[in-house]
């Protein structure tokens, strides 16, 4: 052991200590700073189903592979660091003793294989994460790059060190293998071996490898433990928790249901509930569960979750990663005032504290944080733009890698600000008030729940009290029931069902909106009133009935999914199928035979409540297949479909920053030259319809292309035409009264406008 040996020895011994004791520190002072959040006791079990999602999802790289340019580097670089950290604490011996090896393995060859892959992959992993970034940098692409608004600075230091721990690790290898010790077979040192002709047997020049290593780490670990912000570094550590703790056990992402109304760690009854004690929403960030500030800590700032977002993607303020990076930001700035004990009632008055100097010894910044509204337009962490936005879609949860919630956190903001502060866009007004006096967003009256039938040459049944043979209840939805375009995708299932035979009966007046656009906008008051009124009618219909056999057929995806995901929670188990799944399954049956096919060239729409929310993605395109249409996908589809606009109560909102998302989306659509665009939701009927009559006044879309559910695809293809003698007799055929309703083009919005009348004043 020479001086050289000696002196870099202790450099790296001292440093190391003080690193690493600022390391363990920080870690101490995360788990304090993410106890802050509320309590939720959801998140603690089971533990085998949750360690298999673990296991699987950085393992496998299940997740991370949605981006399949990224995740072999990323796999690389993963493994790299998790067990390269072995060749980190072995550089600790080789630094004193360039000889130095762990005992037993430094002699194993496939040991020997796989620290050679580590280092080499750990470099080229780097190289390629940064090329990678490079090659969609904003000042290329501007909000195109899912990298804008991103910390730059930070990526290139944390890739920067990644490639510098691989090449410490190849040196101290290569260095060794000049040196004639531990020879290893060139098969597991296929770099080292080869480089260690270029060297010289040098003891101190392993040394130098060994302790480039470990100033890279320590550089690291003091960064690091001073940046407890740096998401692309900690979520090296935090994102096994946050995968762990994701709100779906099975592994499922957190989409379908919305995460229930929480106070204490206790889903909250409205009935019991106390404002001055209860959390109605998140109003602080301090409000937000532990569960949240990890989704907070764990963000990466890759921006995927941006790219999918149809808000950010037509020039809305909206970035699901920049606002999970402002909240994060927030959060750890107020978290010396929250760990001094400091809190703030509703009107901004300190609670926690008190006496003469009651902040002494807390950081100004962190006091002057503590004043900030989390949501505001003048000063606010949030702006409020940001936060109606959202369309719900579920298209940043599916993508994240690391399993943040955003959606769940985006309703939770709404509902404080609609329950506690009543600061929501004034378009909501009407909504809410003809939800809670008329039972529908339309404020239609509810005797009008069955004229869509007035037009069918048979007759639709209708529930009197006993289901009697009846398979299913088909459930109409308010769409399904009052809009004119809507009206038609019913009527469509209606027939289909009358012509495969299936028994079934509607509510009529009985039914009532499932509460979906109301909980979206964070009315979770006027959502539990509906639902729980909506599930005593379903129980009431399907008394006597066993669970498999209340059955519920429903056409519109956001009421499919709230049936099927959230009444549950409130004593509503049904076996719920959306119109397409149905229909799919009498056309497999032969109960629905397609006999003139459609011969037009079709694109497909995947509404996101039935698809990303739900996972519907064949069934409605093997119904296209069936009618005889020539399917074309959209680049976007499938779980990567971008939303039409309506979700998250949008559909009652007027879109007044950027390009309308339904216009963006009909743009796509119109991209692969079709005759008619399908889609399986009334919502997304509406805002389609609504896009291509705008492309169409401008000239940029044939008068020919039209909106269609595919239900209604499938009757054209199934009904026959009406044999001539038939005709000449005056027999009505099968159907003939809605195909001639069919053939009635939609009418304009602008000529007759569509959703909630606004009152006078409102902007």
């Amino acid at each position: 052991m020479g001086a050289v040996q000696l002196t870099l020895g202790g450099i790296s011994v001292l440093l190391g200590i003080v690193a690493w004791g600022m390391f363990i520190a920080t870690i101490a002072r995360f788990v304090r700073v993410i106890k802050l959040g509320q309590p939720d006791a959801t998140r603690n079990g089971p533990f085998v189903p949750r360690m298999i999602t673990l296991v699987k999802e950085f393992a496998a790289h299940t997740r991370m592979a949605k981006f399949r340019q990224v995740a072999p580097w990323h796999w690389l670089v993963m493994w790299g660091f998790l067990i390269g950290s072995l060749a980190l604490f072995e550089a600790y011996g080789e630094v004193f003793v360039p000889t130095w090896g762990w005992p037993i393995l430094e002699d194993w060859s496939l040991w020997s294989l796989l620290m050679e892959l580590l280092g080499v992959g750990t470099v080229v992993g780097g190289v390629a994460l940064a090329i990678i970034r490079q090659l969609n940098h904003p000042r290329r692409a501007d909000r195109l790059s899912r990298f804008a608004g991103s910390n730059f600075k930070w990526a290139y230091f944390v890739e920067a060190v990644v490639i510098v721990e691989g090449i410490g690790i190849i040196g101290v290898r290569a260095g060794k293998a000049a040196m004639h010790v531990h020879e290893t077979p060139t098969w597991a040192a296929f770099v080292s071996n080869p480089l260690s002709e270029l060297l010289p047997s040098s003891a101190a020049l392993v040394s130098v490898f060994a302790f480039i290593k470990l100033m890279s780490a320590t550089v690291w670990l003091i960064v690091v433990a001073r940046t407890m912000t740096m998401g692309i570094a900690w979520h090296r550590f935090s994102a096994f928790f946050n995968i762990y703790f994701k709100r779906e056990a099975d592994g499922g992402v957190a989409l379908g249901k919305v995460k229930p109304m929480m106070s204490k760690g206790k889903v909250l009854d409205l009935e019991e509930a106390d404002p001055d004690e209860d959390t109605f929403g998140v109003g602080a960030i301090e409000d937000f569960s532990w569960k949240g500030w990890l989704d907070f800590s764990t963000c990466t700032e890759c921006g995927r979750c941006q790219s999918q977002c149809p808000a950010w993607n037509t020039g809305k303020p909206l970035s699901p990663k920049l606002l999970i990076t402002q909240l994060r930001d927030h959060a750890y700035a107020k978290a010396p005032y929250l760990l001094a004990g400091g809190k703030r009632d509703m009107a901004g008055d300190e609670v926690g504290l008190s006496g003469d100097n009651m902040y002494a010894g807390i950081d100004v910044l962190a006091i002057a944080e503590s004043e900030k509204a989390l949501i505001g337009d003048d000063g606010g962490v949030i702006d409020p733009d940001v936060l109606w936005s959202c369309t719900s879609c579920g298209a940043c949860v599916e993508q994240c890698p690391v399993d943040i919630e955003h959606v769940d956190h985006i309703v939770d903001m709404r509902r404080y600000q609609v329950m506690i502060e009543s600061s929501f866009p004034t378009e909501l007004n009407g909504m809410f008030k003809n939800l809670e006096n008329k039972g529908n967003p339309w404020g239609q009256n509810a005797k009008d729940r069955l004229q869509w039938t007035e037009d069918l040459d048979f007759e639709v049944p209708v529930f009197d009290g006993d289901l009697g043979d009846a398979e299913y209840l088909f459930w109409v939805g308010c769409a399904g029931a009052f809009e004119d375009r809507a009206k038609k995708t019913t009527r469509a299932v209606a027939e289909l069902l009358h012509i495969a035979g299936v028994k079934y009966t509607v509510l009529g007046s009985e039914e009532s909106c499932t509460g979906d656009p109301a909980r979206r906008a964070g009315n979770e008051f006027l959502f539990q009133m509906l639902a729980q009124q909506n599930v005593e009618v379903l129980n009431s219909v399907f008394e006597g009935r066993e669970r498999k056999a209340r059955k519920v057929v429903v056409t519109c995806a956001h009421c499919f999914n709230t049936l099927a995901n959230e009444y549950p929670e409130l004593g509503g188990q049904f076996d719920v199928v959306h119109h397409t799944q149905l229909l799919n399954r009498l056309v497999r049956e032969k109960h629905l035979t397609p006999v003139a096919p459609v011969a037009e060239d079709v694109t497909y729409h995947d509404p996101c409540y039935l698809g990303r929310h739900n996972k519907v993605y064949d069934a409605p395109r093997e119904l296209v297949g069936a009618s005889g249409a020539q399917l074309r996908e959209m680049p976007r589809h499938g779980d990567r479909s971008m939303c039409c606009g309506a979700g998250g109560a949008r559909m009652w909102m007027e879109e007044k920053i950027g390009k309308r998302i339904n216009v963006e989306r009909v743009d796509e659509a119109l991209g692969t030259a079709p005759s008619k665009i399908a889609t399986g939701c009334p919502f997304c009927r509406v805002m389609l319809t609504d896009g291509v009559t705008s492309r169409q006044s401008d000239g940029m879309a044939s008068e020919k292309v039209e909106v269609v559910d595919v239900a209604q695809l499938l009757l054209t293809a199934v009904k026959r035409k009406p044999e001539p003698a038939l005709v000449a007799s005056g027999a009505p055929s099968l159907g003939e009264s809605d195909a001639e309703l069919s053939a009635k083009p939609d009418v304009p919005t602008d000529e007759k406008p569509t959703g909630t009348p606004l009152p006078e004043g409102d902007d």
